[in-house]
């Protein structure tokens, strides 16, 4: 069984609010550091953040030795005792200052990555967990609790998971709650749209393509997950700003960086369809020298592609029409204008017309049929 984002939400609410800590369960990049935080920002929490597989033991509570003599206990029959004394992490001393200064504001300790810490670790946490406690420090009341661990092939439903994970002590298990995310689309698109920094082309994306939000996508070592997709956005914002020739030499390893080579060929199709689109309307309907600029940096195979993709798209003949597909005929070389006119003979009607637009001696129709002529179709 799993939840989708939203649902995790409301139950981890449910878990804090009966004084229980959650232990939110899901494949890396599906956004369980990201639910904290929302989840911290609706309750007005604040948030601090352990990597736990990034620790060592002894990074929360060192020993500190006897500084001065009050710290020697002298006994008759025992000798000379030491109180060693512990000094605690700056994390936790912020933690407490925190909550000595805003003693009515909820305090949301995130242990990341949790079974991925060392045993060593794994076990120093442990009486944070269950005991809210470490030596002689004991967390304010203000102080909750949340964990995450990836998937281990020992939790039900998980039993292919392949991530190196430190097996943790059954007592987590029975003293925690836990909560399985999985990826849900219309969760994920509500997010992006709220977000308003995704880009709009990631979104019409995976609004179409919702099986490519995807944890485990086969082939690939990398995965289109939500964190990636996230990712994925904020690179293709930047290859926005760079010169057109520049962003097309780079653009689909970055996105491969990010989601793995089969999901970036994939969005990278779904972009180049999209742009086609966009500058056969220009061309065609819209402001046609502003297009031209675009047009003009295109390779051969592309401007063939595109003014094709026009001819195709054309219903009703107009003599702006004819005005720009001359012009732009003008701008390919011989092969790629008689691929173009082999794509107006697929069309006989439209061919037709301009032939008789042409013996209606309207000006625009007889230049284009002269050049189509010139390219080598005598007879129409």
């Amino acid at each position: 069984m799993a939840l989708s984002y939203q649902q995790l939400m409301l139950a981890a609410n449910v878990v804090i609010q009966g004084g229980n800590v959650p232990n939110i369960v899901g494949e890396a990049g599906i956004g369980k550091s990201a639910l904290v935080a929302d989840l911290a920002r609706q309750n007005g929490a604040e948030l601090f953040t352990t990597v736990v597989s990034l620790s060592e033991k002894g990074d929360l509570a060192i020993p500190v030795p006897p500084l001065t003599s009050d710290s020697f206990v002298n006994t008759k029959d025992y000798g000379k005792l030491a109180d060693v004394q512990f000094g605690y992490s700056h994390q936790l001393i912020e933690i407490i200052q925190f909550a000595q200064q805003h003693p009515n504001q909820p305090i949301y300790w995130f242990l990341d990555e949790f079974n991925r810490g060392s045993q060593g670790v794994q076990s120093e946490l442990m009486n944070l967990v269950l005991q809210r406690s470490i030596n002689s420090l004991r967390l304010p009341t203000e102080v909750r609790i949340i964990i995450a661990e990836n998937p281990d092939a020992t939790m039900s439903g998980f039993t292919n998971s392949d991530y190196h994970v430190v097996g943790g002590d059954d007592a987590i298990k029975d003293r925690t709650v836990r909560l399985v995310l999985k990826t849900d689309i219309h969760d994920w698109l509500k997010w992006a749209q709220e977000r308003a920094t995704i880009h709009p082309a990631v979104i019409d994306y995976l609004t179409q393509h919702p099986d490519m939000l995807s944890t485990q996508l086969s082939g690939d070592d990398l995965f289109p997950t939500p964190r990636a997709w996230e990712r994925l956005s904020n690179n293709y914002q930047e290859l926005l700003k760079l010169p057109l020739e520049q962003r097309k030499a780079i653009q689909l390893d970055v996105f491969a960086g990010d989601i793995g080579n089969q999901a970036a060929v994939a969005f990278q199709t779904f972009l180049d369809r999209a742009e086609q689109s966009n500058l056969v309307e220009q061309l065609f309907s819209g402001d046609f020298q502003d297009a031209l600029t675009t047009f003009a940096k295109l390779d051969q195979v592309d401007r063939v592609a595109i003014i094709k993709a026009g001819i195709a798209k054309q219903a009703d003949l107009s003599a702006d029409f004819a005005l720009r597909l001359g012009q732009l005929l003008k701008l390919i070389n011989p092969d790629g204008q008689y691929t173009c006119c082999l794509a107006l003979i697929d069309n006989p009607t439209q061919l037709q017309r301009i032939y008789e637009l042409a013996e209606a001696a309207q000006p625009t129709f007889v230049d284009l049929y002269r050049q189509i002529e010139q390219i080598g179709f005598d007879t129409l």
